[in-house]
């Protein structure tokens, strides 16, 4: 379970910097001014976001072979290696007005916005490589906010000062790294009740 929420601790963090949803912890943090509603808002999002992603990749792993989800993940983690040297832009704006507040938007906007989002992508097949769903889920949301937190409370000084091209680069190489491990190693099979791949 340890190496479960490293892991997804470790994948999410990397792969966040330079992220869409990174932006918008940016373009929060400069509209709004008040770090911790943002943080809180960051975290519920996610947490909800990357518990439905979870679950989906949880329901994968016990319904698709083990010798065909070791492949479908292998080329999952492939595909987002790939899509991870991609720079995001960020184009929306947040409302100024809400009667939820800077909590209310925040989470609204961060939910959104993960939607279809390589980190929640990497949820889904984290959940479908490792059995412990709860590992996934906080390791993702800890991942997310290790990212995106520091954001926050440094403003603009901090995204000028972050290499994103390197960072992209290593997330690539991480994400093909795991595709690498999924195939040779592949898929963990405590208490899952799949014979090894």
């Amino acid at each position: 379970m340890l190496e479960t929420l490293l892991v997804s601790t470790g994948i999410v963090a990397i792969g966040e910097i330079g992220d869409k949803t990174q932006l918008l912890s940016l373009v929060l943090a400069a509209r709004y001014r008040r770090p911790w509603p943002i943080v809180a808002g960051i975290a519920v999002a996610t947490l909800a976001n990357h518990a439905i992603a979870g679950w989906v990749g949880n329901w994968v792993r016990g319904v698709v072979p083990a010798d065909v989800l070791k492949w479908v993940l292998a080329l999952s983690f492939f595909a987002v290696a790939a899509w991870a040297l991609k720079p995001d832009t960020y184009d929306g704006e947040p409302s100024g007005h809400s009667r939820w507040g800077v909590f209310g938007v925040t989470a609204v906007a961060f939910f959104l916005a993960e939607i279809g989002d390589k980190t929640q992508v990497a949820t889904v097949m984290l959940a479908a490589k490792y059995p412990s769903l709860l590992a996934v889920v906080i390791g993702t949301t800890i991942g997310m906010l290790v990212a995106n937190a520091p954001v926050v409370f440094a403003g603009n000084l901090a995204a000028d000062r972050i290499p994103f091209k390197a960072i992209r680069i290593v997330a690539a190489v991480l994400f093909a790294a795991l595709g690498v491990w999924v195939l040779v190693q592949g898929l963990p099979d405590e208490a899952s009740g799949l014979p090894p791949v």
